[in-house]
């Protein structure tokens, strides 16, 4: 088997919490795997054990690797190629210290089996920081009301990255409710 067929066969299951959720600023990204059937949606899944899941600057959806603290997040769970899963961790930021890809144990919404898959949670360099400047307080879903205060990366701060972004947020002392951009 050659190197590309070995890519398309390859899967591994993707949960997704924010914006690559149908109907969301992200899951373009989503959709076109699907059209080049490199990836496939499983449906609306659940994680297993509470995780907080809060928004950041430019209301930026994270999931944080605190297992026990949070919620049970909803969400939805693909199966993604190989190269499906180098695009989305370029999406993603995984190289530059954005997002980390890690295993989650999920079941479906209505608490079927237990599946192990993988999704992006906020990186380890700024994760529990990110959690405590919420107050400690998250969300059991990202729904359309935060989608729709998402600000896109053409819309953001020029000239910075978003690793400094984030650092920027958690060392001001911005008032929570107020969109960071």
């Amino acid at each position: 088997m050659s190197t590309s067929q070995e890519s398309k066969s390859k899967q591994t299951l993707i949960f997704t919490y924010g914006t690559l959720k149908r109907g969301f600023a992200n899951h373009y990204l989503m959709q076109d795997l699907m059209n080049e059937n490199a990836a496939v949606f499983l449906g609306p899944y659940i994680t297993y054990q509470p995780y907080p899941l809060v928004c950041g600057p430019y209301n930026i959806p994270y999931l944080i690797h605190l297992s026990g603290s949070g919620n049970r997040v909803k969400g939805e769970l693909y199966s993604v190629s190989m190269e499906g899963l180098a695009r989305l961790d370029e999406l993603e930021g995984t190289k530059i210290g954005h997002y980390d890809r890690l295993p989650v144990e999920i079941q479906s919404e209505e608490g079927e089996g237990l599946v192990k898959a993988e999704a992006y949670f906020a990186n380890k360099s700024y994760g529990e920081r990110l959690w405590v400047k919420k107050g400690k307080v998250g969300m059991n879903e990202y729904n359309m009301t935060d989608g729709k205060l998402y600000v896109k990366p053409g819309d953001r701060a020029k000239g910075r990255r978003i690793v400094d972004d984030i650092e920027l947020f958690l060392s001001s002392i911005q008032r929570l409710d107020q969109p960071f951009g």
